[in-house]
């Protein structure tokens, strides 16, 4: 294997043979100055660099050096910069680790010391380089444009590729934002009829006076304002796949016509008399309760009977689990890519914010507000501000094991309480444990309180029904 290249960008031509013999396990680019060690870094992307904040023209001073600290960073956000400052200025130190630098050391530089810390530098590139490589083709799903590892929704895609290639109606249910368009062409895209017109509307979006025509056509002069024929939707997707979504939302006379063409594949333009055969498949999709609409009387239950052969429900993005921080990264590497950005993950209150929030909006709302993240955000981390996001509870919560092993401890032993109604003898047995030994969690949890007169109590009475 090649050896891994190191940047040391130093003025001072004795420290520059001694860091060159120094390190033999590298391979080292000499620059003294911002420009050569600009274009060093454009040409072999260097994964860890040793910079001198005193740079000529200003030597004496740290002006140079962190204008060259930006540029390096700008164009190789992943370049472990070390930063070499003088005795006594460890503000400028903190101040360049701040800026986005990997680390710093203090002259005179112990060569030890900065060898361990340029050999943890090239581990994390290493690391963070392949984290990169799986993140930029993540645990996709079977359908492409679904990012998943969710059991759920891999359960779903995968009920998709067998029903997509049979001729049956499909109904997808599910909130908005999860992602029913992407499942919709889905469906087309793995079936026979993958190389014929998708023909996508929206039932809620188009007036109701207009809908008709969208999806049946029109022939010239069937209204005021039908100048010329047009083909409706339906007979668009003629040999191809047609999705009516928010399929809750069509007006109910419309249901009827429509009801009347999934029996018989036949269409007639408004104003005319022609029938018009076409052979379409038919996807719909809503995020209402068809039903309760049925039971109001506001939509037809034989064409709900028509429509759901195959009832596919999609399970909202806050029931999705670890998808949530999969998919986060999916879109701030993607939109990193597109803006040109090198935003490196997440702050943990951002993580706690994500997983916490209740994402009404679901998958789309999770893009958006990782697109404008990428865009706006000014640190190298996404914070949970960046996302317009409350960390719930204000505190993050405590990952200590002792701690969490005796918050569950405590919760056992409260709920065998509970079910013994505080019979220590009983809640012993439920627990698997002598009574001694309870007594002693008892204490350690501070539950013991109020219990002992129970306990002698329940003794007591024991003792007389013994004897009697």
């Amino acid at each position: 294997m090649s050896k891994p290249k190191l940047l040391i960008v130093e003025d001072d031509e004795g420290l520059c043979s001694q860091y060159r013999w120094a390190f033999p396990a590298c391979d080292v680019l000499l620059a003294h100055a911002r420009a050569q060690a600009v274009a060093l870094v454009k040409r072999d992307i260097p994964p860890v660099a040793i910079m001198d904040l005193g740079l000529p023209p200003d030597p004496d001073g740290v002006s140079e050096g962190f204008a060259t600290l930006s540029e390096v960073l700008r164009i190789a956000p992943q370049t472990k910069v070390i930063v070499v400052t003088g005795n006594g200025e460890r503000q400028h130190a903190l101040r360049a680790v701040a800026t986005g630098a990997y680390d710093f050391c203090e002259k005179p530089v112990a060569i030890e010391v900065l060898r361990t810390i340029i050999d943890r530098g090239l581990n994390l590139h290493r690391l963070e380089d392949e984290n990169r490589r799986l993140l930029a083709a993540p645990a996709r799903s079977p359908i492409e444009r679904i990012v998943s590892a969710n059991p759920g929704m891999l359960k779903v895609c995968r009920d998709i590729e067998k029903i997509a290639t049979t001729n049956v109606p499909v109904l997808l249910l599910g909130e908005s934002g999860t992602g029913k368009e992407a499942l919709a062409r889905a469906v087309h895209d793995l079936g026979p009829r993958a190389a014929q017109p998708f023909v996508a509307i929206n039932c809620g979006a188009i007036p109701e006076n207009l809908l008709e025509s969208e999806l049946f056509g029109h022939e010239r002069g069937a209204f005021t304002g039908a100048v010329k024929q047009t083909i409706g939707k339906i007979e668009s997707a003629h040999k191809g796949t047609l999705f009516l979504d928010e399929i809750g939302d069509l007006p109910h006379p419309l249901q009827v016509k429509l009801l009347r063409f999934l029996q018989d594949q036949i269409v007639e333009r408004i104003g005319g008399r022609q029938k018009i055969q076409v052979d379409v498949r038919i996807v719909s999709a809503t995020n209402a309760n068809l039903e309760d609409k049925i039971s109001q009387g506001v939509f037809r239950g034989d064409l709900l009977y028509r429509m759901n052969a195959f009832t596919i429900r999609i399970p909202p993005l806050r029931e999705r689990g670890s998808d949530i921080m999969l998919l986060a990264n999916f879109f701030m590497n993607r939109f990193n890519q597109e803006f040109g950005r090198s935003f490196r993950g997440f702050t943990e209150h951002a993580t706690h914010a994500m997983n916490g929030h209740e994402w009404p909006g679901n998958v789309r709302e999770l893009e958006n507000r990782l697109k404008r993240a990428v865009v706006m955000a000014e640190r190298r981390l996404i914070d949970a501000v960046d996302l317009e996001l409350a960390v719930p509870g204000a505190e993050l919560p405590d990952l200590d094991i002792r701690g969490a092993r005796l918050r569950a401890e405590r919760e056992v032993i409260q709920e065998a309480l509970l079910r013994s109604n505080n019979t220590l003898a009983v809640a012993a047995r439920l627990l698997g444990i002598s009574r001694p030994t309870l007594y002693g969690l008892l204490d350690v949890h501070g539950l013991g309180h109020g219990l002992e007169a129970i306990s002698a109590d329940v003794g007591e009475t024991t003792v007389q029904c013994d004897q009697g």
